[in-house]
């Protein structure tokens, strides 16, 4: 962990309403940081006390003008817009943080080549990238299946994966945009273990009290539930290929979180005491 310098701006936070966005927020917050959350719809984000909430688009730069006043911390993500395309407006929107004196940016990797991330990297603010592994929080994906029928229906499970709280995921950006030494470095951020399938869907048993049945489904099965629950064809790509054959830095652990943070990674048990309700009928 190193040393903490006092900022005296403001952190501005983008994708601030995502998993990962209100992470970074609740851990400045927590942190004594001053906080603004830029959402393109204020009327619907809910933040805690202390929050400053800014209007804003990614896909519009000159709109983060008034949300960059007196920022000097910056968390970005690669996609914007109503349809989470990436961005193209990187060299924009940094060049404006520039001119507001920007001293410190954090790009959430997004699990593949973005221009946004490749214009921070080449620019000369402190940069530092995030690039978590699978979310603990996808297992949420479950929840109606776990409560209905007592059964998570997946392909592939024997797949292996270093999951992370998304918590972590907001530790080690909030601590790389309010400390030094972190300049230049691309962080994987994963969980303290390895898990499959029957490791997850046995820990959510434990943790509801209710057993849960895993039942896998061949790859044309898990097509067909993907595509009845609306997901894309170039998601569901993604999809077969993350899960059917998981790349190494998915599925080892990494030390960054107590590095960064000076305190363990959290556990996928610990993740699910924490949402046991959502897996309850």
């Amino acid at each position: 962990m190193t040393n903490r310098e006092s900022t005296e701006g403001i952190v501005l936070v983008t994708g601030a309403t995502g998993t990962v966005g209100r992470q970074v927020v609740a851990e400045l917050l927590r942190r004594g940081h001053s906080v603004r959350a830029l959402t393109r719809d204020p009327a619907k984000a809910d933040f805690p006390a202390g929050v400053e909430v800014a209007q804003g688009d990614l896909t519009d730069p000159e709109s983060l003008t008034p949300a960059l006043e007196n920022v000097t911390g910056l968390h970005l993500i690669t996609f914007g817009g109503p349809y989470f395309a990436p961005l193209e407006t990187g060299p924009q929107i940094l060049e404006l943080a520039r001119k507001a004196g920007v001293r410190r940016v954090t790009v959430l990797h997004g699990g593949g080549p973005s221009p946004l991330e490749d214009a921070v990297r080449a620019s000369s603010f402190a940069w530092t990238v995030v690039m978590p592994v699978e979310f603990m929080s996808n297992a949420l994906e479950w929840a109606d299946g776990i409560r209905g029928d007592d059964e998570v229906r997946e392909p592939f499970t024997g797949r292996l994966s270093a999951m992370v709280h998304e918590g972590d995921i907001g530790a080690v950006a909030a601590v790389a945009l309010t400390e030094d030494g972190h300049d230049g470095k691309a962080y994987v951020v994963t969980g303290p273990e390895v898990l499959t399938l029957k490791d997850k869907t046995e820990v959510l048993a434990a943790t509801r009290g209710r057993e849960i049945r895993l039942v896998e489904l061949t790859e044309e099965q898990a097509v067909e539930q993907w595509k009845a629950a609306g997901q894309p064809d170039d998601v569901i790509g993604f999809l077969l290929e993350a899960y059917g054959n998981t790349p190494l830095v998915g599925r080892t652990v990494a030390d960054t979180v107590e590095k960064v943070t000076g305190r363990p990674a959290r556990t996928f048990a610990e993740w699910a005491a924490e949402h046991a309700d959502a897996f309850r009928a």
